[in-house]
């Protein structure tokens, strides 16, 4: 069984990964640093899921204490480091500017020069739908260009991408960059839609639809998420023979970027109206425009994914949605 660095251990995609990890009987070591970006509790509560199974050890490092993540690397030998640790959000980039970098361009500098003087086999690390920015055409590919992000959060994803090209290029590393799709599913984020309705309507608050409900999302649920981040970290990029005829967007460095979404853009509205079944309320809605940094729908093109590592997305809003509420409901004991 394999030795696996998560870093975010302690978040919503993080401690589902290491659970899962742990499951199949790996060793798993977490970090997180426990920032209060959001509740600090919840993150121990998640942390706290892990820290009492047999495999798990947590270090609370931040990514851009380059001491800290170099002790870490030299006292551990990892197979591969599952990296999905960052500074989250798209509005938070815009107020907080100076967290993107720190995290997120430092920060990611950091974990490819551990892996590469460690002899890591394999990266694989969280990049996010928002590269794809103002493109128009859809669904997203993989091939197309990301040239255009439309917040600071979207760019320091880009520029990970190319980060880790580099490393795999000039150094040999192999890189796994995954963009995920609108993340959602219990132990969730309270800064994301699907919490902040919840909460909402619950509560009996009015809540916030922009684009007047029509912006269309590629809603993945979080165990559709995990399932693509383990195959894809158990499936090393080995270099390519690239042919002189071959399109720019081909590579022969041992580095992959794969799409992970549900592969069914629902419209915003139709989650609301779900979410309002599964709550068995009606919410009380403020229709607004779109808010800066937003784009107005995402789709994924999986092809790649489901070529590379045999897997697609399969589960359903409705599905997603109820699973997501009975867990909300017993996190909150309401």
């Amino acid at each position: 069984m394999a030795k696996i660095l998560v870093t975010g251990a302690a978040g919503f995609i993080g401690m589902h990964t290491a659970s899962r990890l742990l499951d199949r009987g790996d060793t798993v070591v977490g970090l997180d640093n426990l920032n209060d970006y959001y509740l600090p509790q919840l993150k121990l509560d998640r942390l706290a899921q892990l820290t009492s199974r047999p495999g798990f050890q947590f270090e609370k490092v931040a990514l851009e204490d380059r001491d800290g993540i170099n002790r870490l690397f030299k006292t551990n030998t990892f197979d591969s480091v599952i990296h999905l640790a960052a500074q989250a959000g798209v509005r938070y980039s815009l107020t907080n500017p100076q967290a993107y970098v720190d995290a997120n361009l430092v920060g990611f500098v950091n974990i490819l020069e551990a892996c590469r003087h460690s002899h890591v086999a394999h990266l694989t690390y969280a990049s996010s739908s928002s590269v794809y920015g103002a493109n128009r055409k859809i669904p997203f590919s993989v091939d197309d260009r990301v040239d255009h992000p439309v917040s600071l959060y979207a760019a320091t994803k880009k520029a990970n991408e190319l980060m880790a090209h580099t490393y795999s290029h000039l150094f040999g590393l192999p890189t796994t960059g995954l963009r995920f799709f609108t993340v959602y599913g219990p132990w969730g984020r309270p800064d994301m839609a699907m919490w902040m309705f919840t909460k909402a309507i619950l509560a009996g608050k009015p809540i916030d639809v922009f684009n007047h409900g029509k912006m269309k999302r590629d809603f993945t649920f979080v165990d559709d998420i995990v399932e693509g981040v383990i195959r894809t970290n158990d499936t090393i990029p080995k270099p390519l023979a690239i042919s002189s005829d071959a399109d720019d967007s081909q590579t022969a460095a041992p580095y992959r970027v794969y799409n992970i979404g549900n592969n069914q853009p629902v419209e915003l509205m139709h989650l609301i109206e779900t979410l309002e079944q599964a709550l068995g309320c009606t919410a009380e809605k403020n229709m607004l425009p779109m808010q800066p940094g937003d784009v107005p729908a995402t789709y994924a093109n999986i092809d790649a994914l489901q070529r590379d590592v045999g897997f697609r997305p399969s589960t359903s809003i409705e599905v997603g949605v109820k699973k997501f509420v009975d867990w909300y409901k017993s996190y909150h004991k309401i």
